[in-house]
């Protein structure tokens, strides 16, 4: 079965980001697509699975376990399973962000 999910029967958030989990759809990856203001980002995390980061626009300061790194528009950059990090916004513009799951269900445990 093919599935179509349209923006428009999506539940009103005030967020702009848009999170899918694949499981219920017959995939086994998952994401979000961030869209993010200035110094916006998750706090310091781990999953179980690696998570892979695309920037499609923006720039962004990441923390992996012991390395700091920028991000820029077309960059990316995978994180290991069980690795703690996060990403911070680093402006001046809004920063969009494909956080890729490799898991039909995200499992996140939060560290900060």
């Amino acid at each position: 079965m093919t599935y179509v999910l349209r923006a428009a029967d999506r539940p009103v958030s005030p967020s702009r980001t848009i999170r899918f989990e694949g499981g219920g759809y017959g995939t086994p990856i998952s994401f979000f697509s961030v869209d993010n203001e200035p110094g916006q980002g998750p706090a310091l995390h781990i999953h179980p699975y690696p998570e892979t980061w695309i920037v499609k626009r923006g720039r962004a300061l990441v923390v992996a376990g012991d390395e700091t790194f920028e991000l820029g528009m077309g960059d990316i950059a995978i994180a290991p399973a069980n690795v703690p990090h996060k990403f911070t916004n680093m402006g001046p513009d809004r920063l969009e962000i494909v956080c890729i799951h490799a898991a039909g269900t995200m499992v996140q445990e939060d560290l900060e």
